[in-house]
């Protein structure tokens, strides 16, 4: 008899590709895109593929966000890397910023976790029958969130970070457009984000606001920027027009501002437990290790000596472990990107140090 050919890890070339793996049965579909390196890392490496091998009765799939948004909404994908698994036709849990660790882990979990119940309900989310009204509250709140500054823009990330191709190519646009602007980052205000879909009836993001008015998602913006009509509704920068938030600015938070002052406070920082000298765990020990390899100077943090660092960090960089690494105020990643990165010999251009 001819052998079978081994299991491998499948690209989603369409909604269709990732419905027909969920109502096979087990699935496990990593969502990522190009742009994204720690993402790119793992759906380019043959980690899914040696799962599939290891769990034949689980499909897995890549799923570029970027080539197939829809997806992305459908099964509210917040960033990537994010993992979604389902069984029986229903999504049983989502891993939002999943390292290579962590798939292993819960990948080996769910090959012997027995599989929900079959709903009577469609396998994709159920979208409520009649949306809740956004309540007074919220609806207050979001009339001044989205006049809280002439133009405003609620994308995913920030002018700095964006983290789709969307919200990328909006920032792009109003870049062009000589326009001063900004931003709301959608993916760190869960309540926003739902709300303004309804508030506005628009689903998707990002949204474009002027006065206070919603202008359009990205297609639309790009449209009108293409004939011409986007500058009609833009304040002109040629004029004496002043911008000033419309609302006042919301407090500070304090945390927040720890933590930005701490992962500035040298070019890269390491945040770790013990230090460089007596690492509190292997992962901590490996990644010094590395650094000192790759002849980076670090200065670093012992996140076992203040608990609120710990866990602020954790949701200011949206990244559940430790260590994690920082360059230039922005987030390279965990062990398992620093390695890969390694490996490719990019970790300092990816850094900004090559």
């Amino acid at each position: 008899d001819l052998l079978s050919p081994p299991a491998r890890a499948m690209e989603a070339k369409s909604t269709a590709d990732l419905q027909a793996a969920i109502d096979a049965g087990k699935t496990v579909a990593l969502f990522w895109a190009q742009w994204h390196p720690g993402a790119a890392a793992i759906a380019k490496s043959d980690l899914l593929s040696l799962l599939a091998a290891d769990h034949e009765k689980i499909k897995f799939l890549k799923v570029d966000g970027d080539e197939l948004p829809e997806l992305v909404t459908k099964w509210d994908v917040p960033q990537v890397p994010t993992a979604v698994l389902f069984a029986n036709g229903a999504k049983v849990d989502t891993l939002v910023g999943v390292t290579n660790a962590q798939l292993v882990a819960r990948v080996e979990s769910f090959a012997t976790q027995a599989a929900p119940a079959p709903a009577a309900a469609a396998a994709a989310p159920a979208a409520a029958p009649a949306a809740a009204a956004v309540s007074a509250d919220l609806e207050t709140r979001l009339k001044e969130l989205v006049s809280a500054a002439l133009v405003m823009l609620f994308m995913k990330g920030s002018k700095t970070d964006p983290f789709c191709k969307f919200s990328r190519q909006m920032l792009e646009i109003l870049e062009k457009e000589k326009c001063e602007y900004a931003t709301f980052d959608i993916l760190q205000d869960e309540e926003v984000r739902a709300g303004l879909k309804e508030f506005s009836n628009w689903p998707t993001f990002p949204q474009l606001y002027v006065g206070g008015k919603l202008v359009g998602g990205v297609d639309i913006v790009k449209e009108m920027a293409e004939d011409g009509s986007l500058s009609d509704h833009l304040p002109d920068p040629s004029t004496s027009l002043d911008f000033k938030p419309l609302v006042a600015k919301p407090d500070v938070n304090p945390l927040h501002e720890k933590l930005k002052g701490l992962i500035t406070k040298e070019q890269v920082m390491l945040f770790m437990k013990g230090d460089p000298e007596g690492p509190k765990c292997g992962f901590s020990n490996t990644i010094v290790g590395l650094l000192r390899d790759q002849g980076i100077k670090f200065g670093y943090f012992d996140i076992l000596s203040d608990e609120e660092v710990r866990q602020g960090l954790k949701e200011y960089s949206n990244w559940p472990t430790f260590p994690q690494l920082y360059s230039n105020g922005q987030l390279v990643g965990g062990l398992d990107i620093i390695k890969e990165l390694v490996e490719t010999d990019s970790l300092k251009e990816e850094m900004g140090l090559a």
